[in-house]
This record gives structure tokens, sequence and C-alpha cells, in this order.
């Protein structure tokens, strides 16, 4: 009988040890599928939107270093979507970023935070780098312009 008990105890604890080694849904790469087609859908959704407030500044992207982790607003940083982080404005302000050297532009989404900089205003993802057309140069004059304030976390 204690042979039996000890041979659960350790089925028990071998299938709890192997439970807590798969990887959380939130981590997997597959949940932010949905970045390309959300950032064209916000630039359908928002192409005529009021400007409710605007600044220039100079923004920089962020990537591989950060690629999978766990942004401030809790979704996982996917190098490659069109997304950007901020100092102060609320998560899921969502914003229209245009670059000043060569007017091309995107609308985009804050779901991260970046350090507080007196040089830079934003911090891009590689993906939103891309459509400016500002990667191999790091860093660009832009303008953003705010379309609709977010109610996330500050």
């Amino acid at each position: 009988m204690i042979l039996k008990k000890n041979n659960f105890a350790l089925i028990l604890l071998l299938a709890v040890t192997l439970y807590n080694c798969t990887p959380l849904p939130r981590f997997r790469s597959e949940n932010n599928s949905k970045l390309p087609i959300e950032n064209k859908q916000l630039n359908e959704t928002y192409k005529d939107h009021e400007v409710l407030e605007f600044i220039e500044g100079t923004a920089s992207f962020y990537a591989d270093k950060f690629n999978g982790r766990i942004t401030y607003s809790g979704e996982v940083y996917d190098m490659n979507g069109v997304t950007a982080a901020h100092q102060s404005f609320p998560m899921d302000t969502i914003i229209r970023v245009t670059n000043l050297k060569n007017n091309k532009s995107t609308i985009l989404r804050i779901n991260d935070r970046m350090p507080t900089r007196g040089d830079r205003i934003i911090d891009l993802s590689l993906g939103a780098a891309k459509v400016l057309d500002f990667v191999n140069d790091g860093i660009t004059d832009v303008k953003l312009e705010v379309l609709e304030w977010g109610q996330g976390k500050k």
C-alpha cells in the first residue's frame, strides 16, 4: 500500500512539473498575428479623424532585443507589428506618425512605455520604422497626431 502511495505521489509530482514547463498562451508569437491586420484597419478607420493634439520631435525604433517580451500594456511585443512606446500617453492611444523627412505616415496604437529621454518623443516598433522608411537611419524627425485618447493604463 505504501509503495502505491509513493508511486501516485511521484506520478503527480511529475505531471505537475511537466505542466509547469509548458509555455503560457500569451507568450506564443501567434497571439500577435493580428497586428498587420489591425494596422490596416486603423489606417482606414482613422484616416480622416480629427486631430486632438500634435507634437514634433525625434523618433527611434526598437526591435529584436525586446521581441517576444511583455509590453507595459500586457501584450507580447512583436517587432514586426506596427505599434509604439511613449513616455506618458495612455495605453491604446491611437496616433498618426508622420516621418517629416519623406512625408510617409501610418496610424498606430500605443502599447508600451519608453524610458524618459530628452532627445526622443517616441519609440516605434521595427514594423512601424519600415512603414515610415527610416530603418537605415535609426532615428528620424516625426510629427505625432493624437486621434483618440486611450483608456488603458497611464
